[in-house]
């Protein structure tokens, strides 16, 4: 099979003539430090993975006044941000002796809100939140520009890429610093501490934020229909089992992303629910909002809780699986032959039948050459037996 036809096969839950080897996001950091910056196609070149290539192609909605906004230059995996002339979007950098400090200040007609992102070498993180009055989220749905997908640049890319590997996309996020699902989305933007408080002490003003988000959602998933992507991801870890309770998840989470995923389906797209964090407690609940895959099953020495093996019994037969490597311990503290050891144990845990694409749990930013080797060279040997 090819890499391509392989992914296909495994996230149809079919037997694939190997385990599907691959990682998440190749991390510019890894690159720069220890391959000397080579491409995305050459990491998975030069250790054999089968590859992944991201997708994040957005336009204006042709039914609005909506364009593309002039000053901005996309980051990593960021789109081009649409703008309006009633949504725009400013920077100022904050002079900090540690990390890159910027202030990002949406413009609207009736109130300005502003966030703060702060950035190193390895990744950036909110220090000031967008939402700081329960009002703001009225600012959102009034001015905030709803992007849809440009469906022909995806498919000039997934034309170009061919039998190469899997497209990948995400369902949209919020500028400049979001997350695919809508209860992840609305952490970033608010704090999860807060936002789990006011699950409790302002429930309706929750489930109006999640709508706000959810309808801006939708309308990109809608406009995917035609788009040849692979899978598309969804969720996010603050809607894992280490963050949340159940009942959270029953109110909060299922309502507003289970629908997505079910126009992401009538659209002709596939959903990967990621999760990065405990899901042991939640596995049924998430197989429940039937989305094609899940990840990233992490293991308790990545600081979660997922048994593989037992995941695979219980909701093995519905959903493929991605992930499940322990990249911490594997990637860097063990010998070549523990690695290979650990990779044989992700393929008899959740390999049989199918179903499984073996891919360290979420990013990683260090690696030892010789470990990365072992566990893409144990992977290409992990093969299934031809039916009949």
């Amino acid at each position: 099979m090819t890499s391509k036809q392989r992914f296909l096969a495994v996230l149809n839950r079919q037997v694939p003539d190997r385990l599907p080897v691959t990682t998440h996001h190749v991390m510019p950091y890894y690159l720069d430090k220890y391959l000397n910056g080579i491409s995305n196609d050459a990491f998975f070149d030069r250790f054999g993975m089968d590859p992944i290539q991201w997708v994040s192609d957005h336009k204006p909605d042709p039914g609005t006044r909506d364009y593309y906004d002039p000053d901005h230059r996309p980051g990593y995996l960021e789109p081009r941000r649409i703008a309006s002339d009633n949504w725009r979007i400013t920077t100022e950098e904050i002079p900090d002796p540690q990390y890159t400090t910027v202030r990002y200040t949406f413009h609207t007609p009736k109130k300005n809100l502003t966030l703060v992102l702060q950035s190193n070498d390895y990744t950036s993180w909110v220090t000031e939140r967008l939402i700081k009055e329960k009002s703001d989220i009225d600012i959102i749905a009034a001015y905030a520009t709803k992007p849809v997908c440009d469906v022909a640049a995806v498919n000039a890319k997934a034309a170009a890429y061919g039998e190469r590997g899997m497209i990948r996309g995400t369902v949209i996020c919020f500028d400049v610093y979001g997350q695919p699902g809508c209860w992840q989305d609305a952490s970033v933007l608010y704090g999860i501490e807060d936002l789990i408080m006011a699950t409790y002490d302002d429930p309706e003003w929750v489930h109006a934020f999640l709508k706000i988000l959810m309808d801006r959602k939708g309308v990109f998933i809608d406009s995917m229909r035609g788009a040849h992507i692979d899978i598309s991801e969804l969720g996010g870890g603050d809607a894992s089992s280490t963050v949340i309770s159940p009942k959270i998840f029953d109110a909060f989470v299922a309502p507003y992303d289970a629908p997505l995923i079910e126009r992401a389906h009538a659209a002709g797209q596939r959903i990967v629910y990621h999760t990065c964090g405990g899901m042991m407690p939640f596995l049924e609940r998430l197989a429940d909002m039937k989305p094609d895959a899940m990840e990233t099953f992490t293991p308790p020495g990545m600081g979660a809780d997922v048994d593989l093996r037992e995941a695979k019994r219980r909701i093995g037969d519905r959903v493929c699986f991605i992930g499940g490597f322990d990249q911490k311990e594997y990637f860097m503290q063990s010998t070549p032959e523990e690695t290979r050891a650990a990779v044989r144990a992700c393929f008899e845990a959740a390999g049989p039948g199918g179903g499984y694409i073996l891919c360290p749990s979420d990013h990683f930013f260090d690696a030892k050459t010789p470990l990365l080797e072992a566990f893409a060279e144990e992977a290409r040997n992990c093969r299934y037996q031809p039916r009949g």
